[in-house]
């Protein structure tokens, strides 16, 4: 009986990214350019958290090795909105939900594959309640906005299929 084993190209896993030929990644520190846009704010701290769930994103679904520098992929960019707005409104006209929005601006540089390169912006939200603060949701928010800008971040990047 012959066992027949489907041969590919690149390095796949079963989380759904392919490197190709890649090795290793880098991301850059992802600054928070958040306040040039009108309507934003700046929250201390985003820069940080968004720059570890991408690095620990592509970990944790490649097989890829984090680097400081030299990588095979890197990616860059900026935070660039912080958004609150009123998404539904009472019958009193006052706002009933709040939505929070996060937008990033990647580049994207693949030295094995170049015509795998982009720049691209990524943006998600999270609706609350409007008689609730910001502050009180805000760890789940970013938690949920997070996990899915760094999924298409990685699907853009890696889930060439």
């Amino acid at each position: 009986m012959a066992l027949l084993i489907p041969m590919g190209c690149g390095v796949y896993n079963f989380t759904g990214g392919n490197a190709g030929t890649a090795e290793t990644f880098q991301v850059a520190y992802f600054q928070n350019y958040a306040t040039q846009s009108p309507g934003s704010t700046f929250e201390p701290g985003m820069d940080r958290d968004l720059t570890l769930a991408l690095q620990d994103r592509i970990l944790n679904q490649s097989s890829l090795d984090l680097v400081n520098s030299g990588g095979d992929l890197t990616y860059e960019g900026e935070i660039v909105e912080y958004r609150i707005s009123p998404m539904t409104a009472t019958a009193q006209q006052n706002a009933a939900q709040n939505r929070l929005t996060v937008a990033v601006k990647v580049r994207f540089y693949n030295k094995t594959k170049e015509d795998a390169d982009f720049d691209q912006r990524f943006s998600f939200f999270y609706d609350y309640p409007a008689n609730q603060q910001l502050q009180a949701v805000k760890s789940e928010a970013h938690e949920i906005i997070f996990e899915r800008i760094t999924q298409d971040i990685f699907n853009a990047s890696l889930a060439d299929w």
